[in-house]
C-alpha cells in the first residue's frame, strides 16, 4: 500500500493507492425508445462463469436495469382551476387533458429487487401556439429533474404497469 500526499496553501490532500481496484459501477442509460435501438451496446465476448465471492472481495457490482411496461399512470394538474386528473395511457398512444396532448413513447420500471422507480418518455404539446412543450424522460421519484415548465399545467409520472 502506498500513500501520496500533496500540500495546498490551506489544507493537505492524501490518497491511498491500493493494489486492489474497485469494479466499475455500470448503469443502463435512459435513452429515447428510438435511440435505444440505434445505440445498443456492442456485444461482448462470452465471459467465464463468475466465481463465488470471497471474504477479501470488494463490494458487488451494481447494475441498474429498467423493465419495459405497457401503461403509464400520469397525474395532470390545472393550476388555475385546481382540477387534477389521473390518466392511464398505453405506450404508443396519446391522451388529452384540456389543451395538452400527451404522447407516451416508453414507460419503464426498476425490477422488484431494486429501489422502486418509474420513468416515462413523454412528448407533451399544447394547442396554444405560444405555450411551451416537453419531450424527454420524467422520473416518478424525482419529478423536479425533468419536468414540463408550463404556466397553467403540471404533469407528473405516478407509475408504470403492465
Amino acid at each position: 500500500m502506498r500513500f501520496a500526499c500533496s500540500l495546498a496553501p490551506w489544507f493537505a490532500i492524501c490518497a491511498v493507492a491500493s493494489a486492489q481496484t474497485m469494479p466499475p459501477i455500470t448503469a443502463t442509460p435512459l435513452l429515447p425508445p428510438t435511440a435505444q435501438q440505434q445505440f445498443a451496446p456492442p456485444s461482448q465476448p462470452p465471459q467465464p462463469a463468475p466465481q463465488p465471492p470471497t471474504a477479501a472481495a470488494g463490494p458487488q457490482q451494481i447494475q441498474s436495469t429498467w423493465v419495459p411496461q405497457t401503461v403509464a399512470q400520469l397525474e395532470v394538474l390545472d393550476k388555475i382551476n385546481a382540477q387534477n386528473a389521473v390518466l392511464a395511457v398505453k405506450v404508443g398512444q396519446e391522451a388529452q387533458f384540456a389543451s395538452l396532448n400527451i404522447l407516451v413513447q416508453a414507460c419503464d420500471t426498476h425490477p422488484r429487487d431494486q429501489a422502486q422507480d418509474s420513468a416515462a418518455f413523454l412528448t407533451i404539446s399544447d394547442s396554444h401556439n405560444d405555450a411551451p412543450g416537453f419531450r424527454g424522460w420524467m422520473l416518478a421519484n424525482d419529478p423536479s429533474l425533468s419536468m414540463l415548465q408550463h404556466p397553467i399545467y403540471d404533469v407528473r409520472v405516478i407509475s408504470c404497469r403492465s
